[in-house]
């Protein structure tokens, strides 16, 4: 196992800057999650600390020490790409062994790790195919014991599941989890799939245009999210965003005006804010609740989803063009075309700044 440790990291390819001032720290056998949009830069930032990438400007430390000028064989990391990369012409064993026969390692050694890679991950009876006689999540497991096998202080994942099916995708989560809890080794993780991201990691790093919006562990991403980014980008719904006004705020809270819903007395701090001031307020849709409608809140259906256990009902915002979701459990009442009101449970709203920040919690709700 091993500590990463990225200081001021930046990375310029030509007159694009793809990595801005990256500071972040992860600690032995942490489970590290890179997520955000495509083009965020989080491929880029792995295959840096990979050593496949040079650094343009900053210091990249694995145990303590500076490897910015170490080729990948010398940092002790393994990767796993999003594409098997595994030899055709070769078994699984002899695809499990290739990196350690260029090591140089003897015969002895490369049987065992092999044989207790195989183990782990319960690929001992496919030792003798190749790899078109395996399925997807087999040929996962190939290239993720290909690069354990080598037994790497970090093992860094490059969006490995993003080739497979929806079942899959999920079967494979649980067995990476698996073997992180077995291992206990510092793992790296890149994806855009905010799913992945919730289920597998002990830490999330949300990325966004090349700098870091938050991190933090996934329970603090979703309920205390620092940004309006990171707050839309994790959870599945999204969270609903409806513009606002603060009209007024003291050292309990703030009162804003959402129009269509009306007044509500909030645990944010707004003090630094003039009365007036435009807001964001957010609310996920399972804290959303639905009512009869009334003159000054009323909200047409225009689509409900039933998915099995729970039910999704979709809302004409009135401003903009992106649909307010509530979601309830199954069975629902609420039908395409009828009229609601909208009931946020006021506990859970977050507000937003122009410039996209979360306002912190006043000091006396934080206490409470």
């Amino acid at each position: 196992m091993a500590s990463v440790t990225l200081e001021k990291i930046n990375k310029v390819f030509g007159r694009d800057h793809i990595i801005k001032d990256v500071d972040l720290t992860i600690g032995n056998g942490e489970f590290v999650v890179f997520v955000g949009p495509s083009g965020c830069g989080k491929s880029t930032l792995l295959r840096l600390i990979a050593g496949l990438e040079s650094i343009t400007d900053g210091d990249l430390k694995i145990g303590g020490d500076v490897v910015n000028e170490l080729p990948p064989r010398e940092r002790g990391v393994g990767m796993v790409f999003q594409s098997y990369a595994l030899y055709p012409h070769m078994t699984v064993y002899e695809n499990m062994a290739f990196g350690l026969k260029l090591a140089k390692e003897n015969a002895e050694t490369v049987d065992g790790r092999v044989m207790s890679t195989a183990r782990i991950l319960q690929l001992e009876e496919l030792l003798h195919r190749k790899p078109k006689a395996l399925s997807g999540g087999q040929r996962q497991r190939v290239a993720m014991g290909r690069a354990m096998a080598r037994e790497p202080r970090i093992l860094l994942f490059d969006e490995p599941l993003s080739n497979l099916d929806a079942s899959l995708r999920v079967q494979m989560r649980n067995e990476i989890a698996r073997l992180h809890n077995r291992l206990g080794s510092t793992m790296i993780y890149v994806t855009h799939d905010q799913v992945e991201a919730m289920t597998l990691a002990d830490k999330i790093v949300v990325l966004n245009g090349g700098h870091i919006e938050q991190v933090g562990s996934p329970h603090e991403l979703y309920q205390r999210p620092a940004t309006r980014f990171v707050a839309g980008f994790m959870g599945s719904p999204t969270m609903n965003f409806m513009p606002a006004t603060l009209v007024s705020s003291d050292h309990l809270g703030c009162r804003i005006n959402a129009p269509g819903i009306g007044e509500m007395a909030l645990p944010q701090d707004a003090q630094h804010l003039s009365k007036g001031a435009e807001l964001t307020i957010g609310v996920r849709p399972e804290h959303l609740r639905l009512a009869e409608p009334s003159a000054d809140n009323r909200f047409d259906i225009v689509n409900v989803e039933y998915l099995g256990n729970e039910v999704y009902v979709y809302l004409d915002p009135k401003e903009g063009d992106t649909l307010i979701v509530h979601r309830s459990e199954a069975p629902s009442q609420w039908k395409e075309g009828q009229a609601v009101s909208l009931i946020p449970d006021t506990t859970h709203v977050h507000v937003f700044d122009q410039n996209g920040k979360a306002l912190p919690a006043t000091q006396a709700s934080a206490a409470a």
